[in-house]
Parts: C-alpha cells; sequence; structure tokens
C-alpha cells in the first residue's frame, strides 16, 4: 500500500501540481530557481499527506531529498539532444527511490523473479520486441518492393515509425489474447487496416501493398501464436 500512496504522490506532484512556466524557469535558472524547491515541498508534503502516519515521516524525507537531488543533476547534465533521455531517466531514479523505500519496510520483494510463470511471460514479450521484427524482416527480404513505391507512400513517414508501431500492435495483440479478449485483437486489424491500407489504396502500387499485408499479417500471426503458448 505505501508503494501505491508514494507512486500516486509522485505522479500528483510531477504531472498536476507542476506547471509548464515552473519546468520552464527551472530549466533557465536551474537550483537557482524558486521553482525548485516549491516542487520539492510539494511532493514531500504530498508524501506526508497520503502516508498519512507520523511513524512514516521519513519515508516524505527521503523522497523529498532524493526528488531535490535527482532534479538537480538532471537540472545540470541535460541538453537539448539528450532532454527525452534525461526525462526518463529522471523518472526512474524517482521510481527506483520508492522501490528502495518500499523495500526497506518488506512491502516488495522479488521473489517473483523466481516465478516460472513470469519469466514465461517476460520473455515471449521480450520476443514480441525487436527479435520478431528482425525475423520478419528476414522473412520479407526477397520481397522488398522498390525504393520509388515506397518514397511514394512514405514521403512524409517518421523515421522507424513502422518498426515501432509493429513492436507496440505485437505487444497489444499479445496483452489481449492472455488475458482473454480477443475482441481487441479485431479491433487492432480493423484500426490498422483503416489508417494503413487507405494510403495504399491511394498510391495504387500492389506489390507494395501485398508486402505491407503479408507484414502485417506475419506480425498479427507471430503476436497469437506467442500468446497462445502462453496460455497453453
Amino acid at each position: 500500500m505505501i508503494f501505491t500512496q508514494l507512486i500516486l504522490a509522485h505522479i500528483i506532484g510531477d504531472f498536476i501540481l507542476q506547471p509548464g512556466k515552473w519546468v520552464v524557469r527551472k530549466e533557465e535558472k536551474k537550483t537557482a530557481s524558486k521553482e525548485l524547491y516549491w516542487h520539492v515541498f510539494i511532493h514531500t508534503a504530498l508524501s506526508f499527506i497520503l502516508l498519512w502516519n507520523l511513524e512514516l515521516w521519513w519515508m516524505a524525507v527521503i523522497i523529498g531529498i532524493s526528488h531535490f537531488i535527482i532534479d538537480a543533476l538532471k537540472l545540470h547534465l541535460q541538453t537539448n539532444k539528450t532532454k527525452k533521455a534525461a526525462f526518463f531517466l529522471d523518472q526512474g531514479a524517482h521510481l527506483l527511490v520508492i522501490l528502495m523505500i518500499s523495500f526497506s519496510i518488506g512491502e516488495i520483494d522479488f521473489n517473483f523473479l523466481h516465478d516460472p510463470e513470469f519469466l514465461k511471460t517476460l520473455t515471449v514479450m521480450v520476443f514480441l520486441t525487436f527479435p520478431a521484427s528482425v525475423i520478419i524482416k528476414i522473412l520479407l527480404s526477397s520481397w522488398i518492393p522498390e525504393t520509388q513505391e515506397i518514397n511514394k507512400v512514405q514521403t512524409e513517414s517518421l523515421v522507424n515509425a513502422g518498426k515501432y508501431i509493429g513492436i507496440l500492435e505485437r505487444l497489444l495483440v499479445f496483452t489481449f489474447i492472455v488475458t482473454e479478449h480477443w475482441e481487441g485483437v479485431g479491433f487492432m486489424i480493423a484500426a490498422k487496416s483503416v489508417f494503413r491500407f487507405s494510403d495504399l489504396a491511394e498510391a495504387r502500387q500492389r506489390k507494395l501493398t501485398e508486402y505491407v499485408l503479408v507484414g502485417t499479417l506475419l506480425s498479427f500471426g507471430i503476436a497469437v501464436i506467442a500468446g497462445i503458448i502462453v496460455k497453453l
């Protein structure tokens, strides 16, 4: 319960009670900005309030001190190029502190890491990311359309967007299957058909359409088979 309370305090403090102008001021003045100290105070106060137990005062203090240190390091070390990575590292560090506090009082343990079901599911989910992308790419390697055909459809495509869309769709399909919501798989296929194949129809490139269709069916098929294997 303490883990959930501290996570809730963090979400409220970092994403709800932190105005955008505070973020800008912190990035401009760094540790000299009063907004940073107000931000840390809000996190500490929220932790006190949500824990609602005077005996756990030290947790709120640790949250406040660690939050200041982590945010100060982020402000001084991040650049415009590393801002995205700095955000996720910052959030990961805050989560790690909360995990360590919860672990120190025995509320959270890591016995689940030895659970065969957890390990099996984790292994399959990891496989459905980049390994599955590589397998699909190899299977389709002999059918890669000509560059000019791809350019007609992907003139404004994001870099590597297709790869990450494939990873996300496989993970979603896998999740739908293991939670026994097969209707979600149908929704995914319908949604992708509407958004993807309308562009291909406009391009009037049959080879490219068939190439994308085969790739999509392979992606969904691998995710479905993986989900069935885990269920069995």
